[in-house]
């Protein structure tokens, strides 16, 4: 195999398993019952699903306020918590808004504090993703290697959409906790069965709706089908959480 084929290939499963981990991500995330429970399930895909990263952490903002931090590893949780100290990666990407990057934390220079306990931590490289939730939260997506793992520009690619793509998922969530809890022109006893909740976090992430759309979207389905609401959602739930043929 030559260089260019081998690099088409490279190129082929690194496409291939970016859209893997958002599908795993969007399975994930639409099934969470708040919005910190989707962190942890955020944070522990993201560390499982891209290669070369060995920890994953969120930094949160409500309010303008820190919100504490999540963290796949607790020992690294006050990398992630600006209560520690504001002076890191992650208030860059989220005051810039954009992505801030790392190779070598032996040679950064611009946050000394929070390098140097990063560093007896292990961590070598760090890629910071700003995550938009809504007009109350904000965040950053944090990505960590150790020794030995280099962040490549690959890396940076995958941060991007998968920040991006957990914002959207991440504003469902929220919108759907607020609708169980305004009650409004949403059926509280139905939100609150598992898979109709999950199937509005799916509606609503696909049409960017909020949760009394996505339920009149499910009841007009199951109306067209003659089917009860809850195997809609069952289907759509399936659906968007099996698993593709590569």
């Amino acid at each position: 195999m030559n260089l260019e084929m081998r690099e088409s290939v490279g190129g082929t499963l690194g496409v291939l398993e970016t859209a893997g981990l958002l599908r795993e991500l969007t399975a994930g995330l639409i099934g969470a019952s708040d919005l910190d429970a989707a962190l942890t399930v955020l944070v522990r895909i993201a560390r499982d699903g891209v290669a070369g990263v060995n920890w994953c952490g969120f930094t949160s903002l409500r309010a303008g306020e820190p919100a504490g931090a999540v963290a796949s590893d607790h020992r690294l949780a006050e990398l992630d918590d600006l209560r520690h100290g504001p002076d890191s990666p992650a208030m860059a990407a989220i005051g810039r808004r954009e992505l801030v990057v790392v190779e070598r934390l032996s040679v950064e220079t611009r946050w000394p504090d929070w390098t140097w306990r990063a560093r007896r931590l292990g961590v070598s490289a760090v890629i910071s993703a700003p995550v938009d939730i809504d007009e109350q939260v904000i965040g950053a997506l944090n990505l960590y290697a150790g020794a030995g793992e280099v962040l490549t520009p690959r890396h940076q690619l995958t941060a991007m959409l998968v920040a991006d793509h957990a914002g959207l998922l991440l504003a469902a969530v929220r919108d759907r906790a607020r609708a169980v809890t305004e009650a409004g022109q949403v059926d509280v006893a139905l939100l609150g069965e598992s898979v109709v909740g999950q199937a509005i976090g799916v509606v609503m992430t696909q049409r960017g709706c909020r949760a009394e759309e996505a339920v009149t979207v499910l009841r007009s389905a199951a109306s067209s089908l003659g089917i009860p609401l809850r195997e809609v959602a069952e289907r759509l739930v399936t659906t968007v959480s099996r698993p593709r043929d590569n």
